[in-house]
């Protein structure tokens, strides 16, 4: 790994303000810890942000921030939650999980951007996130020290293009790598410039010495891997979003438990519902379920793990965030601001519609 060609932290935006967020109204979720979730939402007036709630539903903070953020990760020592921009992200700020306030935010290397992810190490001494090195059109895992001020310690190389989510194996202490394989540049955000040379994959990697120790690709070169969970017994579960044409329907999801990956099959009926992009992957330790998001097609798609078998399907319009709920089962949000309790025995309790439009991923 080289150095960072920056090591200083630059300072916080004066702009990034908590306050509390009033009309989001009360829902109960239920459960004991985590006692905080957090995740990107835009605001009741319009504007990016990122906003707190405890298990009852109260709002605990809200925070402006400077543009709109993606994905996240709390960190292990649980006072504080990093949370990475997109499309493409500048920033990525540490906030104090229970106030909102700005802790410190990461440097960037010379012609880097974040993709929206990033992961701890164990010891919570590292931390990993997904960067696009735009000179080289490469994708990197740039890696932080956690402990002295997020100082850039350097990178790994990933040889290829557009690494999106990141997760820790718990079982091998391994790196899990969602490589999308789509080529982009911030003078073009939303523009894709590879998309008929595509080559993506699921990547495991040794996070001690950067080695790749395996490369999985999918069944097809257009089924970008994006979204990652990965279960207490160390199987992988990817969710794909296909860039081909929209009449073909390919498998959106595979599970990876030792050194095989396995891409799972659904009727036909419920593949078209998926609209071809899958955008949230959570696992319920205490079950052993897996929720999969495919907002497009306002479906959320509830799996056994062990099985890699489909147990049912939940309709929820622009469903995206999820995350396990610790008694069991899973919170969703949705771009409409709606927020659903998938209880473990297969009921669906609407809990509230909040002013926030919540963002793609929950972080607790």
């Amino acid at each position: 790994m080289s150095p960072s060609r920056r090591q200083l932290l630059r300072a916080i935006s004066g702009a990034l303000v908590a306050t509390p967020l009033a009309g989001c109204g009360a829902w109960r979720i239920g459960g004991s810890q985590p006692s905080v979730t957090v995740s990107a939402a835009r605001l009741p007036d319009g504007g990016p942000g990122a906003v707190a709630f405890d298990p009852h539903g109260r709002i605990l903070w809200q925070r402006r921030l400077p543009a709109r953020c993606h994905g996240g990760c709390p960190t292990p020592d649980g006072a504080g939650v990093v949370l990475f921009e997109r499309r493409p992200g500048w920033r990525a700020y540490v906030l104090d999980l229970h106030t909102g306030e700005s802790l410190a935010q990461l440097p960037l290397a010379k012609q880097e951007h974040f993709y929206g992810h990033g992961v701890f190490s164990p010891a919570g001494d590292r931390l990993y996130a997904t960067v696009n090195h735009y000179g080289t059109g490469t994708g990197r895992v740039a890696v932080y020290d956690a402990r002295n001020g997020y100082r850039r310690l350097g990178h790994i190389d990933l040889n290829g293009i557009g690494p999106h989510e990141i997760v820790l194996n718990p079982v091998d202490d391994t790196l899990v790598v969602a490589l999308g394989g789509i080529e982009t540049h911030p003078d073009y955000p939303r523009l894709k410039l590879n998309v008929d040379t595509m080559d993506p994959a699921l990547l495991v990697i040794d996070r001690h010495n950067g080695a790749l120790i395996a490369r999985h690709r999918p069944s097809h070169h257009q089924l970008s891997c994006r979204h990652l969970a990965v279960s207490p017994a160390g199987r992988v579960w990817v969710g794909y979003q296909y860039q081909g044409p929209s009449h073909y329907q390919p498998p959106l999801m595979a599970r990876l438990a030792g050194n095989q990956m396995l891409e799972v099959a659904l009727p036909e009926t419920i593949q078209r519902g998926l609209d071809n992009y899958i955008a949230s992957v959570a696992i319920c330790p205490l079950t052993g379920q897996v929720a999969m998001t495919a907002p497009r097609g306002g479906t959320t798609l509830i799996l056994d793990d062990r099985a890699a078998e489909l147990l049912r399907t939940v309709s929820i319009p622009d469903c995206a965030g999820v995350h396990g709920a610790p008694a069991g089962g899973f919170l969703l949000t949705s771009g409409e601001g709606a927020m659903v309790r998938l209880h473990p025995d297969g009921r669906s309790e609407a809990l509230t519609t909040a002013p926030c439009r919540w963002d793609n991923h929950l972080i607790a």
